[in-house]
């Protein structure tokens, strides 16, 4: 393994609040407003890994090897393979939002998140005003692998019920992202809502 970020965990995650409705390949979820602080801006990348507790959370980029496996997953390295194909997205930039947005551009057929899971999966984040990127995995040339309970909460709520193989497309409010408060030297404004979208490669 290479590249791995300490991160420290999340304070909280809030419970959700509202019921969600579904149409078509895009649903809307409203949540109530988690404590979410500050991520560590590490040489391995930045993370979208929450903190405010004591413990460490490892956020490791992974490669799979040819006839193996990515970590957590069998099957990992056919997946990873067909990601790779499919290419890196590209997100424009789009409006501020006040709940949780996601959508499945591409279903996967694989292992399904679940709450709390580990998984490693390509991803690009980018703010929703400009459409500026500040992070990606592959920019980085490969994967990362991290906990959902790690994570901020529009990740460790918007990921749960996706298979492997799939891409999905997260906006997040700033209440489940950073809040008024994002990591220093991210690239990302105060009250920012955040567009990510995310190839899973594997699940646990």
């Amino acid at each position: 393994m290479s590249g791995t970020t300490d991160a420290m965990v999340s304070s909280g995650t809030a419970e959700p609040q509202q019921s969600s409705s579904t149409f078509g390949g895009r649903w809307r979820r409203a949540v109530g407003r988690g404590v979410v602080s500050a991520a560590v801006v590490a040489s391995a990348g930045f993370a979208i890994v929450a903190c405010g507790g004591e413990d460490a959370a490892q956020v490791t980029s992974t490669t799979a090897s040819a006839g193996g496996s990515a970590e957590g997953g069998s099957g990992g390295s056919e997946v990873l393979a067909q990601i790779e194909e499919r290419g890196k997205p590209e997100i424009a930039a789009q409006d501020e939002v006040t709940e949780l947005v996601v959508t499945d551009d591409v279903e996967g057929t694989g292992a399904e998140v679940q709450a709390g899971d580990t998984i490693t999966a390509h991803y690009v984040g980018v703010q929703a005003s400009d459409g500026v990127e500040f992070d990606s995995s592959w920019s980085r040339g490969e994967p990362a692998t991290f906990p959902l309970d790690r994570v901020i909460q529009g990740w460790s709520e918007g990921l749960v019920g996706m298979k492997e193989g799939g891409r999905r497309t997260l906006v997040i409010p700033a209440e489940q992202a950073y809040g008024q408060s994002p990591p220093p030297g991210s690239g990302i404004q105060p009250g920012a809502t955040l567009v990510f979208t995310v190839d899973l490669v594997s699940v646990g």
